[in-house]
Order: structure tokens, then sequence, then C-alpha cells
């Protein structure tokens, strides 16, 4: 398919059937974090997902590679960064499979059905608003809690996601306890906890979460993942992870 890229885009392989993404070179681009998420979430067949806070799209398509999900919903504020996703849904040819649609996450109820999404899954922004300079900015947006924070994000995927359906975050461990507690604030109970480690003699700096709403209280801690090994290239488990293609039940 012909897509026109704007002068700053450019097209990567994401190394999974062919599937490509459009990114911006002055924008925020992926890292690893939407694909330890889009992995870490466990999509059955025919599943409704919604992605909150998509950005590029990164993660509904990666889903929509790995997993036999049904229809993926991809939302996102930045009405630049929503047309970028959507060019690159068309790129893969997965219209009948993968929307985005331009909408505040706050207000999502309004768009999208309440309790109609089998699993929920966002990369939402990390950090707070201090030291802002450029509120505006695309990279700003896109890392700090500008558009909305993390009770936002939790209290909206509670209103989409469906009693007993899942709910998969990834963020900071540093919010490990803001994060339990929102979570049951808003009737979802974490359920699998894994701590990604940048290497093995490091603290970790990422913490990927599983939810059930509505579920009983038991969390199992996953083994640590480690992101490089001392010889500074990734480890086995994270290759395995770029070279898994099924993310399904």
């Amino acid at each position: 398919m012909d897509i026109k890229l704007k002068d700053t885009e450019r097209i990567d392989d994401l190394q999974l059937k062919g599937l490509k993404l459009i990114q911006d070179t002055n924008g925020f681009c992926f890292g690893i974090d939407a694909v330890l998420l889009a992995n870490f979430a466990k999509v059955k067949k025919d599943a409704n997902v919604a992605d909150l806070g998509t950005g590029t799209g990164i993660i509904p398509i990666l889903i929509a590679g790995k997993s036999k999900a049904k229809k993926i919903v991809g939302v996102e504020i930045q009405e630049e960064v929503y047309e970028m996703a959507t060019r690159s849904v068309k790129l893969n040819n997965l219209e009948d499979r993968v929307e985005i649609i331009n909408a505040d996450i706050k207000t999502i109820d309004k768009e999208l059905e309440v309790h109609g999404y089998h699993v929920v899954t966002s990369n939402p922004p990390y950090m707070h608003m201090d030291g802002i300079k450029n509120p505006n900015d695309k990279k700003a947006i896109s890392r700090h809690e500008v558009k909305c924070n993390l009770e936002d994000v939790i209290r909206s995927a509670s209103r989409l996601v469906m009693p007993r359906g899942k709910f998969y975050m990834i963020h900071r461990p540093t919010r490990l306890v803001d994060i339990i507690e929102l979570g049951r604030k808003y009737r979802l109970e974490p359920k699998v906890v894994q701590f990604v480690h940048p290497r093995a003699n490091k603290a970790p700096n990422l913490l990927l979460v599983e939810f059930i709403k509505d579920g009983k209280p038991e969390l199992k801690i996953l083994d640590p993942l480690y992101v490089y090994g001392e010889d500074g290239k990734y480890t086995q488990e994270i290759n395995d992870i770029y070279a898994n293609e099924d993310i399904g039940e």
C-alpha cells in the first residue's frame, strides 16, 4: 500500500510477520516497554482489546500480529500522533481488526462500550508534571502526566474491562504502592507482577502488572526479567520475547 510519509517520518520493521510502524524522528518513538507489555498481555481468540494512550499504535499492531484477537482499539489524544498511528494500521492492512480513535481516556466511556472489553492494556506516561517546560510537546505528553495521570488510566481501564476481564500495564516500580492502591479502588485486583531489570546487578526500572476485574486477592510474583547480559547484548529471555509470535491463551 502506498502510504505517504512526512519529512521527519520513517518506517520501522517490527520483525514480526512483516509488520511495520511509522514513527516520527522528532516525536516519541516506541521502546522495549511496549514490546514487553504486548508480550505480557494474554489475549484469547476473538477477544476485544482496548489500548489506552496508544501513541504510534505499536501495542495494537503487535497484539494483532501475535494473537487472534477479534478487535483492537487504540485510544490516542494527540491528533497528529493518532493520524500517524492510523496510517500504520493501513500500512499493515489491519483495518478490519485494528482501529485508532482520537479521544481523551478520561471520558472514554462516551466513546467505547463500558465493560465491553476482555483485555485492556496501557503503557502510560511514567513521569510527573514537575519541570515540564512545554506541556504541548509530543514527547512531553508521551512521557509525563500532562493529559492524564495514573488514576485516570486505571479508572478508565476499569470502566472498559468486563467482569473477570484483564488489565495489563507497564510502569515504574516506584509507583507500585500507588498502582495497587488505585487498582483496588477501581475493583482491579493485581494478580501478577514481574519486575524488569536493566541487567542482573541493577535494580528494576520497569514493572509489569496483570489485574483482574473483581478478582480475588492473591498476588503472584514472577521471576525477574533481565534485559541485558554481561556482554551488553539482549538476554536470551528478551530475544525469545522478540521472536515470540503467540501471546494467546
